[in-house]
């Protein structure tokens, strides 16, 4: 049960980062709401824990942080997936 909020947590937090970027092409793309979430939530808490002088600590984090990595990861991935069409 636990893995399914996971996976379901990731996949709200990703969709909702693909809706602050903007929409590609109509919708939600949702195998990149799912990893852009679950990542997103590392990569969120690698960006607090060294805001806060914890060094390079992987780990979850929360909400915000969650959304803020998601979007970084969002961001990056639309940004190689657009060079590799053009």
């Amino acid at each position: 049960m636990l893995i399914l909020g996971l996976i379901l947590f990731g996949m709200l937090i990703g969709a909702l980062a693909q809706l602050i970027l903007g929409k590609e092409r109509g919708g939600v793309d949702w195998s990149m709401a799912i990893v852009a979430g679950l990542v997103g939530s590392f990569v969120g808490g690698l960006l607090a824990s060294l805001l806060s002088g914890d060094g390079l600590a992987l780990r979850p984090s929360g909400i915000i942080g969650s959304i803020v990595g998601a979007l970084i990861v969002t961001a990056i991935w639309r940004g190689t997936r657009g060079r590799a069409k053009a």
